[in-house]
């Protein structure tokens, strides 16, 4: 392969990138007064400069109106959650009525659980992917367990059976065929953490709905790293972190999609009072009348300060444009696995696959030489102002998230492992 791998090439690059005035719009962390070099979106998301304004304003609304900030003030508490509702369906591709911010990942998890999951004697079982992230393991097993069923049996991974550990179309297929008679419930990733394999939404829930089951995805890495399509994959529903791609702050509040055919349905729910009918909400009726759609699903009023940074990040986002963005990720995951494939074929093993339709912004990365050699290299990128994430036991992930990434940072990554290499031989 034929790349470039000069600093002025990197450089022409970024001065002619239509996006490149997007990373001021982000605080960049710094080290003894030199900037870092951010591979880390796929963990935590950069903060945006516009977060601190609008914290900064709901702290002053709560000083001068209090309780009465609810309908006063620039953006009244009562409905400030429905200020996302526009642009986080523009994100993932969904219907507004569809798509909710509220809680945490895993809350939205089980609540999403407790009306999809509905197993039987016949049904029992959850459909997931071998190595998913630990805090979807602990719910679906849970899950199982609560509703007296076997995790050692009726959960069921799909095992990777490509080099890496990801997992071919046709093995998701064959493991829907096989057990879905079985299954109440489909859950994978939309974007493996681990591998950093991108699934096919619309695939696997066509495939999951023809066996009788409902398909829900977990978003955590896909959200704001790939242009989604929710409401045309049709899958039941969806849940997400918001502080990774989302960049909107650590623990940050979550989000939510549920399908439109199921916005007036009457599924088995746990409720709360934010998820009852807005108009009638105050009445403080004991009868839960829920909302249309996904705000039906609302627990608790939402905490005003966690959405405000994530309205800063959206605004950022729809600005851009989810397709510009892709184009560049594409563009800048690409030349690091270009560059990896120039100058680092015998010391790197690439995990994630090489078809860019089936990744987003993420590379997953392991040394040929062990464990040990990979600490060595993560810990020397550390110490270069060059940070990543490291998975056990011994996996590193970059992810060039091009809101804020440029060619010559993926260009710095590449000569810094250089120089560890050469050290070593």
């Amino acid at each position: 392969m034929t790349v470039n791998d000069t600093e002025n090439w990197a450089i022409a690059q970024d001065n002619a990138d239509p996006l490149v005035g997007f990373r001021d719009r982000f605080h960049i962390p710094k080290e003894d007064g030199r900037e870092q070099i951010y591979f880390c979106g796929n963990s935590l998301g950069l903060q945006p400069r516009g977060a601190r304004k609008l914290v900064e304003e709901e702290l002053e609304d709560w000083a001068q109106y209090a309780v009465e900030a609810h309908f006063k003030g620039r953006r009244p508490w009562f409905s400030y959650h429905e200020r996302l509702r526009e642009p986080l369906a523009k994100v993932v591709g969904a219907e507004p009525i569809e798509v909710v911010a509220m809680n945490t990942l895993t809350v939205n998890l089980h609540l999403m659980m407790a009306s999809f999951y509905n197993p039987t004697v016949q049904r029992p079982a959850i459909l997931m992917e071998k190595n998913a992230f630990p805090s979807d393991y602990h719910a679906i097993r849970s899950q199982i367990a609560f509703h007296g069923f076997d995790p050692e049996t009726d959960l069921i991974e799909i095992e990777g059976d490509e080099p890496g550990g990801t997992i071919s179309d046709s093995a998701i297929a064959k493991a829907i065929e096989t057990h879905g008679h079985r299954c109440a419930l489909i859950l994978l990733s939309g974007v493996q953490y681990l591998t950093g394999q991108a699934f096919d939404l619309k695939e696997i829930a066509r495939l999951g709905h023809a066996q009788g089951c409902m398909v829900g995805f977990d978003l955590a890495h896909a959200v704001g790293n790939l242009p989604l399509q929710l409401h045309d994959a049709g899958c039941d529903f969806a849940v997400w972190c918001s502080y990774k791609y989302l960049n909107s702050g650590p623990g940050a509040v979550a989000g939510c999609f549920v399908h439109s055919r199921h916005k007036d349905t009457d599924r088995p729910r746990l409720a709360g009072w934010w998820g009852h009918r807005a108009d009638t909400r105050f009445l403080m009726k004991p009868e839960f009348i829920p909302a249309s759609g996904a705000d039906g699903w609302q627990l608790s009023n939402p905490p005003i300060f966690s959405l405000a940074p994530l309205i800063a990040s959206l605004e950022i986002f729809n600005d851009a444009g989810m397709d510009a963005l892709r184009r560049k990720s594409i563009a800048l995951t690409g030349y690091l696995e270009a560059l990896i494939e120039k100058h680092l074929g015998d010391v790197l093993e690439r995990l994630t696959p090489a078809d860019p339709a089936r990744r987003g912004c993420q590379l997953s990365l392991r040394v040929r030489g062990g464990r040990d050699d990979g600490k060595s290299l993560f810990d020397h990128l550390t110490a270069d102002g060059i940070v990543g994430d490291w998975r056990e036991p011994d996996v590193m992930r970059f992810s060039p998230t091009p809101l804020y990434n440029r060619h010559m940072d993926v260009l710095r990554l590449v000569n810094s492992i250089r120089r560890w290499h050469d050290t070593r031989n």
